[in-house]
C-alpha cells in the first residue's frame, strides 16, 4: 500500500480513485465493513481504493488534552488498512490553516482537482471546512456537480451489532477485554519498538522488554497477562502498562516480562496483545514490596496461561 504523506505529495498520477475519509481509529469491524465495500467499488471502477486520515486527529487539535486516547497509532493503522486491500493511504497534516479553509476549497481543491474522486464514503456526521461548515449534504450536492457518488458509511453497518471506537475505549476502560476484542475483530494490542530502560527488573530477576508507546494518552493501564508477537511466534508473559509510580516514572511505558524466553529484542518493532487484566497499577511503599507483587503477578499470569509456576529467569 502506498503512503502519501501530505497534500503536497499528491502527484498527477494519483488522480482518479474511490475514497473514504475518517479517523479509522482501531480499524474495527465497522470500519472493516466500510473498507471492504470501498475496495469492491474500486475494483468495479478499475481505480485505486484510497483512505484519507488526518494527523493529528481533529479532536487532538481542537480538544488537546481532552481528546480521547487512540486505539491505534498511524503505523498500526497503516498495517491494518493494507491487510484489507486498500491501495493508498493519504495522511493529511491537520493544522489550524487546513481547518480554516472553506468547504468549497476542500471539495474543489482536494477532492476534485487533486484526487479526482469517483466515489466517496463518509459518515453522516462528517463535518469539514471553516467553522465545520461542510457536511454530508454539501458533499452530495457537489457530487451531482462534479460527477462523483457520495455514500454514507451506514450502507455497510454491521448487522445486529453497534460498533464504534468510543464503545471500544469504554470497554477497555472497564476492563472488558473480550468485548473490545469482539468489536475489533482481534485482541487489543499495543505496538512499539523495544528500547533500553533502567534495567531495574534485572536486579530482581524479572528483566523486561521496554516498549516506548509514544502516545499522548493510553487507553489502558495496569498489569496484564499478555502475548508478544514476534514474526509467526507468540510468547506469553506479564506486562505493566503505565507510569511506574513506585520509581517516580513520568512517561507512559509498556514493560513486558516474557516467560521462559532467551533472546535479544532490543531495537525490534513488536506487538503485544492484552489477554487478561490482573490488577490496576499502584504505587508501593518500597522496591521490596514491588518485587513481591511482581512475583505474584507473574505467577498469576502463568496460571492464566496454564503454565507451570517457576522461579523467575533471564530474558
Amino acid at each position: 500500500m502506498e503512503l502519501i504523506r501530505g497534500i503536497h505529495n499528491i502527484k498527477a498520477w494519483h488522480r482518479g480513485c474511490v475514497l473514504s475519509i475518517g479517523n479509522f481509529d482501531g480499524v474495527h469491524l465497522g470500519h472493516q465493513a466500510v473498507l471492504r465495500g470501498l475496495v469492491e467499488r474500486a475494483r468495479r471502477l478499475n481505480v485505486p481504493a484510497c483512505v484519507m486520515v488526518f494527523e493529528p486527529q481533529p479532536q487532538e487539535l481542537f480538544a488537546r488534552g481532552e481528546a480521547p486516547p487512540r486505539l491505534t497509532r498511524l503505523r498500526e493503522k497503516y498495517a491494518r488498512l493494507a491487510e484489507l486491500g486498500i491501495d493508498r493511504l493519504l495522511c493529511v497534516r491537520f493544522t489550524p490553516e487546513f481547518a480554516a479553509q472553506s468547504p468549497d476549497e476542500f471539495i474543489r481543491g482536494l477532492l476534485v482537482d487533486r484526487l479526482g474522486v469517483r466515489f466517496l464514503v463518509v459518515g453522516d456526521d462528517f463535518r469539514f471546512g471553516r467553522n465545520r461548515g461542510g457536511d454530508f449534504n454539501l458533499l452530495t450536492q457537489a457530487g451531482h456537480v462534479f460527477d462523483f457518488e457520495v455514500v454514507s458509511t451506514q450502507s455497510w453497518r454491521m448487522e445486529n451489532r453497534r460498533v464504534s471506537s468510543t464503545l471500544i475505549r469504554r470497554a477497555l476502560a472497564e476492563d472488558r477485554l473480550n468485548d473490545a476484542a469482539r468489536m475489533l475483530g482481534r485482541p487489543f494490542s499495543l505496538c512499539g519498538r523495544v528500547a533500553h530502560g533502567a534495567k531495574l527488573g534485572r536486579t530482581i530477576g524479572f528483566p523486561t522488554a521496554n516498549v516506548a508507546l509514544k502516545r499522548r494518552v493510553i487507553p489502558v493501564a495496569g498489569v496484564y497477562a499478555v502475548e508478544l508477537k514476534r514474526g509467526e511466534r507468540r510468547y506469553p508473559g506479564v506486562a505493566n502498562i503505565g507510569h511506574k509510580p513506585t520509581v517516580n516514572g513520568t512517561k507512559a511505558l509498556l514493560e513486558v516480562h516474557l516467560f521462559d524466553f532467551a533472546g535479544d529484542l532490543y531495537g525490534e518493532q513488536v506487538e503485544v496483545e492484552l489477554c487478561h487484566k490482573l490488577r490496576n497499577e499502584q504505587k508501593f511503599a518500597s522496591f521490596a514490596l514491588l518485587k513481591e507483587q511482581i512475583q505474584r503477578d507473574a505467577a498469576s499470569a502463568r496460571q492464566w496461561f496454564g503454565l507451570a509456576v517457576s522461579e523467575p529467569n533471564g530474558m
